[in-house]
């Protein structure tokens, strides 16, 4: 017995209603992302224009020029100089030693975990040394200050008890599971059949992972020491602790320094009252922050690119 053609027709109807059902839900699921995807945007934005807005009111009283080359800093005296290259210094010094820590062990470690470790070790040793990251920077401040550097004064008899040198050692430390990681992941993503293609060759393992796996992965390890890099010059609570706050124009690092992040936790203290010029060199100073941390990605993303398009 055949249905009627009323039942075909409300067949036809529920079955309508669903599919509008389904693609409100996709448009309500796709604006909830896009929405999600947003909020990092218009974070940013937010954060220029404030460091924009407030830059701009301090260059209004400092000519952009002493800014740059003025070789004193000195917001908090009565003859007050504004020169950035003295935090500037004092962050590059940091980040180098951090950097010469970081870089080679982190790669190092990534070799081994990707191409020698066994399952069982690489699954232990990863999260181990992942908890390093998870370590208060803080908790790092006190251990290079009460630690390290008494440890470096057997060496260097005459080393102050503020100095970059066991910062940037402590600095690099912490730097160095993000270094590892990311070179470890980007390795492990090169296809098995290059590994294969050189042992066939005769290549040994040493050999394979040094001129064969590195090579192909060198864009991923290029953007793991880019956010190590990065990661160096934004960090802020080792360096106000340990480094010593002392704005010095010296790229020595057995001497103390102020870097641009520890005067801004300085300045955030209440050294200087909300509103006067002084206060405001901390957005200007950030605004370096923010240029010099750029300019250090787009270098990541002309690597990654470069070296892609190689490989």
């Amino acid at each position: 017995m055949t249905p009627p053609p009323s039942s075909g027709a409300s067949k036809l109807a529920q079955y309508a209603r669903l599919k509008q059902q389904r693609k409100r839900r996709e448009r309500l699921i796709e604006a909830v992302l896009l929405l999600a995807a947003c909020v990092s945007v218009f974070t940013t934005l937010g954060i220029v224009y404030i460091l924009l807005k407030e830059s701009v009111v301090f260059f209004s009283h400092v000519p952009v020029w002493t800014f740059l080359t003025d070789t004193q800093w000195t917001p908090l005296f009565d003859d007050a100089h504004f020169g950035i290259m003295v935090l500037l210094s004092g962050t590059v010094s940091s980040s180098m030693v951090a950097l010469m820590i970081a870089i080679p062990l982190g790669t190092i470690i990534a070799i081994y975990l990707s191409e020698f470790a066994g399952h069982k070790v690489r699954e232990t040793m990863k999260p181990l040394l992942e908890l390093l990251s998870g370590v208060p920077t803080i908790i790092y401040g006190y251990f290079a200050l009460l630690f390290v550097t008494p440890l470096l004064q057997k060496i260097y008899p005459d080393l102050p008890g503020f100095n970059i040198l066991s910062a940037g050692i402590v600095m690099g430390i912490m730097i160095i599971p993000y270094v590892s990681s990311l070179a470890e992941d980007a390795m492990r993503a090169v296809p098995m059949s290059l590994r294969e293609g050189s042992y066939a060759m005769g290549a040994t393992r040493f050999q394979t992972a040094v001129k064969v796996v590195v090579p192909a992965a060198l864009s991923g390890i290029a953007a793991a020491y880019i956010l190590g890099i990065s990661r160096a010059v934004g960090e802020t609570m080792i360096l106000a602790v340990a480094a010593g706050m002392q704005p010095n124009l010296t790229l020595n690092p057995l001497e103390p320094a102020a870097t641009v992040t520890s005067y801004i936790v300085q300045v955030a203290l209440g050294d200087l009252p909300h509103g006067s010029v002084g206060y405001q060199t901390i957005f200007a100073a950030g605004l370096m922050l923010l240029l010099l941390t750029l300019f250090f990605n787009l270098i990541g993303y002309w690597m990654r690119r470069r070296f892609r398009e190689a490989y």
